[in-house]
């Protein structure tokens, strides 16, 4: 399930701290800061879209991140490339490494990335 940008800047707030009562969501934004209210309806849609849950501790709410960050862009990546390099993870990295002005040694480290993939297959 795709986020919005608001949900996603909020949950990286949520991945970052584990578990984070509102208060400390909205110290999280730079200034100036969101209402509370546009806070909580946020956190609000990420519990209903199941990305989101809390402990209720008292009167507070503890929330805490029920789909892992690095499913999410895992999730995103593949809708991408399916959605702009035909599916082809290849035709997706050979646009990657010529397009983003990579320097030699961060190309170097990509190679010994596939190399040490290659490896273990």
């Amino acid at each position: 399930m795709k986020l919005t940008p608001a949900e996603e800047q909020l949950m990286q707030y949520v991945w970052k701290q584990k578990k984070i009562l509102l208060k400390d969501l909205i110290d999280s934004y730079d200034e100036p800061k969101p209402a509370k209210t546009t806070v909580a309806t946020t956190i609000k849609k990420l519990i209903d879209k199941n990305f989101v849950a809390y402990d209720e501790i008292g009167s507070t709410r503890l929330y805490y991140a029920i789909v892992k960050k690095e499913n999410y862009f895992s999730k995103q990546m593949k809708n991408m490339i399916h959605q702009f390099f035909d599916n082809s993870t290849s035709n997706f990295a050979s646009f990657f490494a010529k397009e983003a002005s990579l320097t030699k040694e961060e190309l170097q480290n990509l190679r010994d990335l596939i190399d040490d993939e290659l490896k273990n297959k």
